[in-house]
């Protein structure tokens, strides 16, 4: 990523807040892990496990890092980048841990593969978890602007480049190449590139495996295996179907998303047949959906969330239900509100009128329609900040 040239921009300041305790830090590369933790935490040794020569020294030798901490004895704070480059260091984290408990360990990963079992069982719950997501829309204030994210995403380091379109290409190759080929993650890169824009074509959709295994001629089995591999790598990211009390029959497959919108875009082919709102619509519902995931974490709250999907059809992109509040959440790329437009909402409000239902759309207007209410999506997105209602 060294050669991907950077805009001047100025240090935003992002909502992630770390903790006191140790913890690990999860998130997509280029998302900037790194870059926070070296604003926040100047202090800190860190080890970085990117860079070829200390990747090569502690594999070899994991119990380097003692004799490291030992060596610094005026740092409080341990930072591993990468952690999954080399999860055997985990035992001596473990015991230092146990020793040392003066010490902050933060140890950041792209990938949750290797350490998501051994990594979180192994610390015994003395690490926390915490998650680094895309830039939201109000953490770039008067610097967001909707049309480009739905065109580029809001990958930090895709936000800061000169050629957003030719770093999203680098990004991708970076996560094939280092993340995946180099890895041994799968046997095929052909097969698994083919993969990737069979399944572009489910973001914001319900999941068929065996489709995409059809369109990309690769065995349902393997599709699987796939489908795994971004899953752990944090590509994407599944939702499952909202299910408490169901008054209605209900599907029971999630749908899928990529984590970020450019990414989507740059993965989704698109020709002179396609038509816009075949892209545009889902690009949208994945930048609500980023936001939601990124508000519910930087929040650290109890919510989760869903979608409502029943098995006569009817469909309601995002329920977000927790101690904190319950939302139904309709996503549409259009700029007038018809009556049908409004009618899952509707439905769904009957059967849970504890829910509040937010209608986002394309228009300009904010308006409450038959106690529904309707949010321009550039006003909605603006408008989530942790800790905060949504409305």
């Amino acid at each position: 990523m060294n050669s991907i040239k950077a805009k001047k921009m100025e240090t935003i300041k992002r909502y992630f807040k770390g903790a006191k305790s140790g913890y690990f830090l999860f998130g997509p590369r280029g998302t900037g892990k790194t870059t926070w933790l070296k604003l926040n935490c100047k202090d800190g040794l860190i080890i970085d496990l990117l860079d070829p020569g200390v990747y090569r020294r502690y594999k070899a030798r994991p119990e380097r890092l003692r004799e490291v901490i030992e060596g610094n004895p005026d740092k409080k704070i341990v930072i591993i980048d990468e952690i999954q480059k080399a999860p055997e260091l985990l035992d001596s984290v473990h015991a230092l841990m146990e020793e040392k408990q003066e010490l902050q360990f933060i140890l950041t990963g792209s990938s949750a593969r290797k350490i998501k079992q051994r990594g979180v069982d192994l610390l015994g719950g003395r690490a926390l978890v915490r998650s680094l997501h895309p830039f939201m829309a109000s953490e770039l204030r008067n610097k967001f602007d909707l049309r480009e994210a739905l065109r580029t995403g809001l990958i930090p380091l895709v936000v800061s480049a000169k050629n957003a379109e030719d770093t999203l290409n680098a990004y991708i190759t970076l996560y094939m190449k280092e993340e995946i080929q180099i890895e041994g993650l799968v046997r095929n890169i052909g097969n698994f590139a083919r993969f990737l824009e069979a399944i572009s074509f489910s973001h914001g959709a319900v999941l068929n495996t065996s489709n995409v295994a059809r369109e990309c001629e690769v065995e349902r089995k393997t599709v699987q295996g796939y489908i795994d591999v971004i899953y752990d790598l944090l590509m994407a990211y599944s939702l499952p179907v909202f299910t408490k009390r169901a008054k209605r029959a209900v599907i029971q497959h999630p749908k899928f998303y990529f984590f970020d919108t450019g990414v989507y875009r740059t993965l989704r082919p698109s020709g002179p047949l396609d038509r816009p709102a075949e892209i545009e619509g889902p690009a949208l519902e994945g930048l609500v959906a980023q936001h939601i995931r990124a508000w519910i974490d930087y929040s650290h709250s109890s919510c989760k969330l869903y979608y409502w999907r029943t098995k006569a059809g009817t469909e309601v992109d995002f329920i977000i239900y927790g101690k904190e509040g319950f939302w139904a959440i309709e996503v549409k790329n259009t700029q007038r509100i018809r009556k049908n437009d409004l009618r899952p909402l509707k439905t769904f409000h009957q059967d849970y009128p504890e829910c509040n239902p937010i209608f986002v759309y394309r228009g300009n207007e904010k308006l409450s329609i038959e106690n529904i209410l309707c949010v321009p999506c550039e006003t909605f997105l603006k408008s989530i900040k942790p800790n905060q209602i949504l409305s």
